[in-house]
């Protein structure tokens, strides 16, 4: 789904800039241009990157019984 309208950002693309290292809006908005244009995007943008950042966070295996 897209994002920014304006530059053409979509939700995969955001995600695939937290995968290659993206940790908050700015790295956004300088790795991709979402929500340099009229700036409407900016809620949803942050919000598809918190779940992005979400998805990457690895879960922690709980421990074995010894």
């Amino acid at each position: 789904m897209y994002v920014c309208i304006c530059k053409g950002v979509t939700e995969r693309q955001i995600h695939q800039a937290v995968a290659e290292g993206a940790r908050d809006l700015e790295d956004i908005r300088d790795r991709l241009g979402a929500s340099t244009g009229c700036g409407t995007c900016a809620e949803f943008a942050a919000e598809c990157l918190r779940e992005a950042l979400e998805q990457s966070v690895p879960e922690t295996p709980l421990p074995q019984p010894a």
